[in-house]
């Protein structure tokens, strides 16, 4: 390729002896200065710009992630909301995470990976990640010719296989994922969040693979004379013992915690991940809504509405630390602080130890 400039810089010499040619010569150099500059303006795609996104004879569209940062197609009430979520969890990893270390594909179990629309979804059982499977279901094809996420039974959702997760990628594509495709998550009151999980796997009469599994070890060890049925069915473990079995440094020593009650930061890793959004459980309808808009979908799918009815509140969750003791309240509240921390929830105010 010619650099135009150098037939520039000799016009001089061109004007003295022929000026038809120079003035020929200039046309054709500026002519193809200018299909240059087309050229690699309709070639040189953006960062962001997701895998998948353009195909043969598809027109390119803007990323969720352009969308986020450059767009204006979002009321921007809400935008300033999550900036300043985004800038409150910056700053609490600077302030209370010490050691950054180098993200393994095991930190990235848990964020799904939508390749069609450019989205990371790090899924946190509890808040709400049933229905957004369901979604990226729909969105990904997964569902088939389900357009309601309702229609897809809640098993479907947690079948393995149905979402790839970032995990399942080499190294380089998951580096270009971090980069280039928007990353969400939804949090939730940490302690609202466990008393969901122990009403769900420890009340429920269905869920005897957890009262197999979980029930019968915490009545065994945390129990004084545990009659013979309880130690063989553990359907019946308290609050009180759940809370003991998960404070005791023997827990986790054994092995890691269930993904229903481990912390968020464990799960999700806030301070390796940059995440985009930060939806909330309690503004679950709000931020959902905000997510597939800027995904671009809206017209598409629509998150499902969520039953009020059933849901643990914090009035609920303050019944359930009734009873237990300041001290165990405090060991409890230091092993999930930094959810709270990053999240910015305050600390419940039942709480004895305050």
């Amino acid at each position: 390729m010619f650099d135009p400039r150098l037939l520039l810089a000799q016009r001089p010499t061109f004007r003295m002896r022929k000026p038809k040619v120079n003035r020929m010569v200039l046309a054709l150099s500026l002519g193809c200065f200018v299909m240059v500059i087309f050229y690699f303006h309709n070639n040189l795609k953006p960062a962001s710009e997701p895998l998948g996104e353009r195909s043969s004879g598809q027109k390119s569209r803007r990323s969720p992630l352009q969308t986020l940062y450059d767009g204006d197609q979002v009321e921007s009430a809400i935008q300033a909301i999550h900036q300043g979520r985004r800038e409150l969890l910056e700053e609490a990893c600077r302030s209370y995470t010490r050691k950054r270390r180098v993200l393994i594909p095991e930190d990235l179990k848990h964020v799904i990976v939508d390749d069609q629309h450019g989205l990371l979804y790090c899924y946190v059982p509890k808040v709400a990640c049933t229905n957004w499977k369901r979604v990226l279901m729909v969105l990904t094809g997964v569902a088939g010719p389900h357009r309601d996420p309702l229609a897809i039974p809640a098993n479907e959702a947690h079948v393995p296989g149905n979402l790839r997760t970032l995990s399942e990628y080499s190294t380089s594509q998951i580096n270009q994922r971090l980069r280039s495709y928007l990353k969400f998550v939804f949090v939730r009151e940490p302690f609202e969040r466990l008393v969901s999980a122990y009403r769900n796997k420890f009340t429920r009469s269905y869920n005897t693979a957890f009262h197999k599994r979980y029930g019968t070890k915490i009545v065994r060890r945390h129990r004084p004379d545990p009659q013979p049925e309880a130690l063989e069915r553990g359907d019946d473990v308290s609050f009180e013992e759940f809370v003991y079995y998960l404070v005791d440094p023997a827990t986790q020593r054994e092995e890691p915690f269930n993904e229903h009650w481990e912390r968020v930061h464990s799960l999700c890793h806030p301070c390796l991940i940059h995440y985009d959004v930060v939806g909330k459980y309690e503004t679950l309808e709000q931020d959902s809504r905000y997510m597939l808009q800027l995904a671009g979908v809206e017209g598409e799918v629509a998150f499902p509405a969520s039953s009020k009815s059933t849901r643990t509140t914090g009035d609920m969750a303050a019944q359930f630390f009734h009873n237990i003791s300041p001290f165990y309240q405090k060991k409890l509240y230091n092993l999930y602080r930094m959810d709270f921390l990053l999240f910015n929830y305050s600390t419940p105010a039942y709480l004895k130890f305050r």
